[in-house]
């Protein structure tokens, strides 16, 4: 049986960064521990005949082939339109700090 001591809930509330007042480590001390109570009685229950279920729906996914199309521009014709390249690729400011 889960039951969470008044250390445990200060310890979770440090580590949350939050503060707590005396009655709420009483209150939540008695919220997680009926929380754990109930995980721990999903953990007791028997799925040995159970198949897995990875997705409900039945669909698939549709994929197309990649084809390459030629637009009839070269890149560097395209880069000309561009105010600043380097090394074939476009150059902007700096995005980060």
């Amino acid at each position: 049986m889960a039951k969470l001591t008044r250390d445990d809930v200060l310890h979770l509330a440090q580590l949350a960064r939050i503060s707590l007042s005396d009655d709420e480590v009483d209150e939540f001390s008695e919220e997680l521990s009926a929380i754990l109570q109930y995980v721990e009685q999903l953990s007791n229950v028997d799925v040995s005949g159970l198949q897995l279920t990875n997705q409900v729906t039945g669909l698939t996914n549709v994929m197309r082939e990649d084809v390459v199309k030629d637009y009839g521009y070269a890149p560097q014709e395209l880069l000309k339109n561009v105010p600043k390249t380097k090394d074939s690729q476009l150059r902007v400011k700096r995005m980060i700090g």
